[in-house]
């Protein structure tokens, strides 16, 4: 079956990559997914459908390989972050670095399910129609975990609000 120009893999790494990234919290096993996924791509190239978009199909093999090796592994489920990590290096003296490590972390803590909807929706700016379709669940689903995945962060990542500044007059002095 000859579908025509096949569409560049190459150009789709960086979201199989940061998709994979999302899913493992793990930069090896990430890189280690995304070569199964091209694999899986480059040997199943015959199934792409010329009208379905090739992002979304490349990052529905990522997904669907990742859920195989997680079904097979459950510890992956809660794999920690290691002293090599870049999360678990010195704390940074800004506060918008330390926000974001912590959300960073959060999301991290998010269960699987939520954190691939979130990923593919925030990060690869993927429509829900197109998140559910790539994660084989229905839309209504899609918009569950994400509206649980962002009341999450916003829990974990509020900050406390400063109190209120007091007037200070000349009678107080």
């Amino acid at each position: 079956m000859s579908a025509g120009p096949t569409p560049s893999l190459a150009e789709h790494l960086p979201a199989m990559l940061r998709f994979a990234r999302s899913l493992t919290r793990d930069p090896v096993a990430a890189d280690d997914l995304v070569q199964d996924a091209v694999l899986r791509a480059i040997e199943r190239r015959d199934r792409f459908l010329p009208d379905r978009d090739y992002r979304s199909w490349l990052l529905t093999i990522t997904h669907n390989l990742f859920i195989d090796g997680w079904r097979r592994d459950r510890s992956r489920r809660t794999t920690p972050l290691d002293a090599d990590s870049p999360f678990s290096r010195a704390e940074p003296d800004q506060d918008h670095v330390v926000d974001l490590r912590a959300t960073l972390r959060a999301f991290e803590r998010l269960p699987e399910d939520q954190r691939a909807v979130l990923h593919l929706v925030v990060v690869e700016g993927s429509s829900y129609v197109e998140a559910a379709a790539m994660l084989g669940i229905p839309i209504g689903t899609v918009m569950s975990r994400l509206s649980r995945a962002r009341e999450t962060l916003r829990r974990v990542t509020t900050v406390p609000a400063a109190p209120p500044l007091r007037l200070v007059s000349d009678r107080d002095v």
